[in-house]
Parts: structure tokens; sequence; C-alpha cells
């Protein structure tokens, strides 16, 4: 999408995100780097999310918005990751039926459409810790709030403090809600949980 709009300066390959979009909003081409730096992380994180149905379409949407909201960015903050898995999280919350749907689907048949779209790509441990029941009715069971910080975490790797900015939230309210998803991950899964292992590493 972005990344056939144009080329930008060589020189701008080197800068900060909150540079490169303070340029962008004269020269917008050079918003095509951001995509560069963050799409394919993004289409893998929504993908395990939604599904390869949806991902592109949202990953797609996800920098639509930001290229209109790029003149708003703040450019006290050099990392765009937050922001921009931020407004994923949005769009992750309006198909919250069809996250719910997989989740309900696996959890009855021990089948996952959602993961079977990723099966191919990421590590085969962690597959078959997703593709476990009682992972997706543990997931299921939380509420929107707690499974996005609970997943931005343990899927994307954001620290506390990233979670907090991306989804607008006290930091405070991270710990909280990541504490109470945990409490109901293990209590699902015991300590029998290799596809969210990384929630135990301190990221704050």
């Amino acid at each position: 999408m972005f990344a056939s709009i144009g080329n930008a300066a060589p020189s701008a390959a080197a800068t900060d995100d909150a540079t490169l979009i303070a340029r962008s909003v004269a020269e917008p081409e050079i918003f095509a780097q951001l995509y560069d730096r963050y799409a394919a992380d993004l289409h893998r994180y929504v993908l395990r999310r939604l599904g390869a149905e949806m991902a592109e379409d949202v990953v797609g949407e996800t920098f639509l918005i930001a290229f209109r909201q790029r003149d708003r960015y703040d450019t006290g903050r050099p990392h765009a990751r937050p922001w921009l898995y931020g407004i994923a999280a949005n769009l992750i919350g309006k198909h919250r039926r069809t996250e719910l749907r997989a989740y309900r689907a696996l959890a009855r048949t021990g089948v996952d459409p959602v993961a079977e779209s990723w099966s191919d790509r990421v590590d085969g441990q962690v597959t078959a810790a997703a593709s476990r029941a009682p992972l997706a009715a543990a997931l299921r069971s939380l509420s929107d709030g707690d499974r996005h910080v609970l997943l931005l975490i343990a899927w994307a790797d954001l620290s506390y403090d990233e979670v907090a900015t991306a989804l607008g939230i006290p930091l405070g309210t991270v710990r909280s809600r990541l504490n109470r998803a945990r409490k109901k991950m293990r209590a699902a899964l015991g300590d029998n949980n290799p596809a969210l292992t990384s929630e135990e590493t301190d990221h704050g």
C-alpha cells in the first residue's frame, strides 16, 4: 500500500519515527518508510488476533488512519510503534465478534480457524499452544480491555509503558488489567502456557 506511493530521500531512512512523521506532513511520500518499518510486525499481530482474511485490511486501514492523522502525532515520542498498535487495537475491537467466534469454535471443537491461517508462519511450539482449546476459552473469557493488554505484551512484545500509550490508559491500569488477565490464564492453563511465556518478562 504505502510502500508503493513513492521513495523518500535516503537520508530519511536513518531518522527516528517522530522526525519521519513530521517531515511527511510536507512530504507525504516519506510516510512509506513508516509502513516499511512496522507493517510486517503489525500484520503478524493482527493475523493472530483475527486471521488472514481480515489482517491485510486491518493493517491497511491502520496505516491509512495514521497517515491521515500524522499532523497530530506527538513528536515528543520518537517511536511510533505504540501509536500504530493503538490504532490497530481500536480496529480489532470493531471486529470483536470475529475474534470471539474463533475462540468459541476452538474451545468447542479443538480446531482453530485463526491459528490455521498462520500456522506455517510462526514457531511450531507457539502454534501448538495457540491451538489448545483451554487457551482459546481463557482468552475469550477476558474482557476486551484485559485481552488487549495481555496480547499487546505477550504477542506484540510491547512494554507496559508502550501499552499504556497505545491504549491511552494509565500505567497502573495496564498493570491491574495484566494481573487480572494472568490470573485467569493461569487458572485455565496452569504452568503449561508456552504461547504466553513473554507475559512473565518484566516489561515495565
